[in-house]
């Protein structure tokens, strides 16, 4: 028998709406996942120190406020400095199209866009935390 797959779900910056980021803790935890929600307005800094604290396998950030680009990032290289970078980012929310490359480039393992189904997302971090095992 496996563990299940420990996520800390998190808010970053001013982004105050939660209901979708209860949505997708509620279907990770009904997919049996150990789900940590960090609540609102984290600083990347927060999130990152929480997520090596509860030595978590994935990191889901929801972001709504259109600062991913600057937010995104700092996590990722804050996860490197911790030695924490084979923990896995999953990005949701309100996302252009045209940032996704980018994303992905710093690090993100997959991008969720905003109208995913929650089943689609249980099972896209499912398939990221399959394809980068920790070390």
């Amino acid at each position: 028998m496996t563990a299940p797959i420990r996520v800390l779900i998190a808010k970053v910056g001013l982004d105050g709406h939660d209901r979708g980021v209860k949505i997708v803790a509620r279907a990770l935890r009904d997919a049996g996942m150990d789900v940590i929600y960090t609540g609102l307005h984290r600083t990347p800094e927060e999130v990152v120190a929480a997520a090596v604290q509860e030595d978590v396998d994935a990191i889901g950030i929801s972001i709504l406020s259109g600062a991913h680009l600057t937010l995104v990032p700092r996590i990722v290289e804050l996860l490197r400095q911790h030695d924490a970078d084979d923990t896995v980012v999953v990005v949701g929310g309100v996302i252009p199209d045209e940032d996704v490359p980018a994303l992905k480039a710093c690090g993100v393992a997959d991008v969720v866009l905003q109208d995913a189904p929650p089943d689609e997302v249980v099972r896209r971090v499912r398939d990221a935390v399959a394809a980068h095992p920790r070390t």
